[in-house]
């Protein structure tokens, strides 16, 4: 059975200001879980143009996290059924996610994704129709709270409480009940997951726990994109690109695999030992 479920995710920044943190975030969270076994692979990362789209940046990776599959799931299938394959295409503020799995061939997960500068009141960013709209789960997140269920323990869980944090190159903080009413700057992610396992027996506990797998990373995703704010707060998207790229040579070391976004002089001209330590304290910050 197909599951369509909408989150929306409300973040006390600018629209511009999401698109750098995200990007900080998603490099920092990849170093931080990669290692000689488990982790992501980057295979492919380039600007793309199309007519759906137009222009973006298009990634490929795989994503190795044996260790993170429930006891039920390693009683069914090997230890590698979490081995993930995903494309994305980022044309901020739009962007599309497909994430395969080789084990289980006919399964399927699809995050679409729209930024607007609102408070996560707007009611079809997707434009689904009446169908789509009548199936569809809506569920708003914040990121002020903690959880405590499988996936975010799998997952990490940050130790912000941001009840009490305050920015200080911004200003902003600490994050009250109702903050998301009364903030400033303010941004919502719309993130619609379209999930599909049609395997008789299991296949809809595997999207249940799939979508808590997603849920858990949203929420932890956001968490850190606002807690570490006062280390990407003020960098520039050609700064953050360069991050981006020496941090792909990095994780591809890490798990010993070969470097195929692009040829290994180009990787190693680009990685000085200055930008090196650079990316080793983002992951250590």
């Amino acid at each position: 059975m197909v599951q369509l479920k909408e989150f929306r995710i409300v973040m006390p920044m600018s629209l511009e200001e999401y698109q750098v943190s995200q990007m900080y975030m998603v490099m920092k969270m990849q170093q931080q879980s990669s290692n000689g076994a488990e982790g992501v692979e980057v295979l492919e990362n380039r600007p793309f143009q199309d007519d759906e789209f137009g222009k973006g940046q298009y990634t490929s990776k795989v994503y190795r996290l044996q260790s993170k599959a429930p006891a039920w799931l390693t009683s069914i299938a090997p230890t590698d059924a979490l081995v993930m394959q995903e494309e994305a295409w980022n044309a901020y503020p739009r962007c599309k996610t497909v994430i395969k799995c080789p084990y289980f061939t006919k399964f399927s997960l699809t995050i679409e994704t729209v930024h607007r500068a609102d408070n996560g009141t707007s009611e079809n960013v997707h434009g689904l129709n009446e169908e789509q709209l009548a199936a569809r789960q809506v569920e708003t997140i914040d990121i002020a709270s903690a959880e405590t269920d499988y996936w975010s323990y799998a997952i990490g869980s940050s130790n912000f409480d941001f009840s009490k944090f305050k920015s200080a190159k911004t200003g902003r903080g600490p994050l009250l009940d109702g903050w998301q009413e009364n903030c400033s700057p303010v941004m919502t992610a719309y993130k619609l997951v379209t999930i599909d396992a049609p395997y008789w027996g299991f296949g809809y506990r595997l999207e249940q726990a799939l979508l808590a797998g997603e849920r858990a990373l949203f929420i932890e995703s956001h968490r850190n994109c606002f807690g570490w704010i006062d280390e990407w707060f003020g960098m520039t998207m050609q700064r953050i690109r360069e991050l981006e790229q020496q941090g792909d040579c990095l994780l591809n070391e890490k798990i010993s695999k070969p470097i195929l976004l692009t040829d290994a002089a180009d990787c190693e001209q680009s990685f000085s030992h200055n930008s090196e330590r650079q990316v080793q304290q983002v992951i250590h910050t």
